[in-house]
Order: C-alpha cells, then structure tokens, then sequence
C-alpha cells in the first residue's frame, strides 16, 4: 500500500487545544489500557543497557505515551531512567499527571520543542512513540540527522501500520473512544462535551487514526530514510516484531553511535 501524507488534524496550529489535548488523552489512556508497545520492551531494554544511557528525551510525547507503565517495567528489568517529556504543542495537564504518578522519575519540558531541531541543553536517549508518521521524508531525515549531529541515542517505535487490517481496527476507535472517555485522567468537562454532546473527538480520532496509518513508514522505508544520512559512525536497528496484546506488528528504528553500538 502507497504511502499517503495527508493531514492529521491535532497537528496544525489552527487544531483547538481543548481537541488536541483530548486527543492525546485518549491517546495515553489508550496505551496504558491495551499496551501495544509490550513486544518492544525486550529491544528497548538492550539499547538502553547496552549504551548505558540513564536519560530519556521523549520527542513527540502527546500525553506521555506509554511512559506511565514503560518505565516501571523498566525498571523491573534493571534499567533504571529518567524520562523528560516534550512536545511540539505540550499537554501540561497530562505531563502534570505522569510526574504526579512517577515522581521524580518522569518531569516535563513545558516549553515547545521541534523534534527535528532539538536544543542542545535536552539531553538523552531520544525516543518517540507513534510520531514518527507525522513527520515528511525531508523531515524525517532532518530528525534522525539531529540525532546524528549531536550524538544522541534515538529508538522510534510506531503501532500503526499502512495495511487493510490496522484500517480495519481504526474503524473501531469511535466506539473505544465512546467507552474509555468516563476513565480518563485528568478529567476535563471539555472532553466529555466534545465526545457526548457534540461528537467532535469520536469523529476527529478516526480520522487521524486513518491518516496515521496511511503515514506510517515501512521497514523498508525507514532503511532508506537512514541510508540517505551522513551517518557512517551510527549503528541502525530496524525491524518489526509482533507480540500478543496487538495483531499489527511494532515497527522500530534504533540508532546510536558506533562507539557505543552493540
């Protein structure tokens, strides 16, 4: 299936943060709930040991991703990090409630933060999850290249998939959304609104569900985006590994500096 990059509505500037935060919500709880990135804990955990890294930058953290359950899984396994979460548009309130969950474990960037162009005083093992899409090939490229120029560590893992069966799935995310809404932290009269009253999150989540997994990158793309890279002292892992809580295979990209490949 061709890659299509259409437009993702929480991605724009004109996008309500009311909805964008809603979505990102919805998006955290629905990761914490069904796990999808389960399968890659045994990789994520090599890279992190293996490099010794202590320090996670989350690039593209929407809510904060799957850190509110990575990390102490993590943890169980004998890596023990700290995460800083970022975002191009930060959802305080979410990263409000990860801190107050994992403190001091996990803290936050509130200020904007362009993962293709990263400040040099955000340092760490860079990692993003189910972001990755978002990105054009030309920015793609630009986001691993930054990674190169400043030698950080950087793992990308997407739960999406340009395929029948994960478009098939995502027509299913109006009627999740319906169920999950009354469970989600922090709560917000705004988000019940938009999913009960005036069905705006329902309708705005399946449309970019669809998007994302019309943009999703393949393994075989994700090879070419690094062979395009001045990046001969870099090691790259890509690859897609399955696991029980999905039917969509994880993809994954992991790259890190020769001197501390492995």
């Amino acid at each position: 299936m061709k890659r299509f990059h259409l437009i993702e509505i929480h991605d724009h500037d004109w996008c309500p943060r009311t909805v964008r935060d809603a979505e990102t919500d919805y998006l955290q709880f629905s990761i914490a709930t069904t796990k999808p990135y389960t399968a890659i804990i045994p990789i994520l955990a090599t890279a992190l040991q293996r490099t010794e890294a202590r320090h996670i930058l989350d690039l593209c953290s929407g809510a904060a991703g799957p850190w509110l359950w990575l990390h102490s899984v993590l943890a169980e396994r004998g890596v023990n990090v700290s995460v800083c979460l970022t975002d191009k548009f930060p959802n305080v309130e979410g990263f409000d409630k990860a801190r107050g969950l994992t403190h001091p474990a996990i803290r936050y960037h509130d200020q904007p933060v362009d993962a293709t162009e990263v400040p040099g005083d955000l340092p760490g093992f860079r990692t993003m999850f189910t972001a990755f899409h978002h990105f054009r090939p030309e920015q793609a490229r630009a986001l691993l290249a930054d990674a190169v120029q400043k030698r950080r560590g950087i793992a990308v893992f997407e739960a999406t998939q340009r395929s029948g069966l994960a478009l098939l799935l995502t027509l299913l995310v109006p009627f999740m959304v319906l169920i999950m809404t009354p469970f989600i932290r922090p709560f917000r009269w705004s988000r019940l609104a938009l999913t009960y009253l005036i069905p705006v999150l329902p309708l705005v989540m399946l449309f970019d569900g669809l998007v994302s997994c019309l943009r999703t990158y393949s393994v075989q793309e994700l090879r070419e985006l690094t062979t395009r890279l001045d990046s001969h002292d870099y090691r790259w892992d890509i690859g897609a590994v399955k696991g029980n809580a999905s039917p969509i295979p994880v993809t994954y990209l992991i790259g890190v500096p020769s001197d501390l490949a492995y």
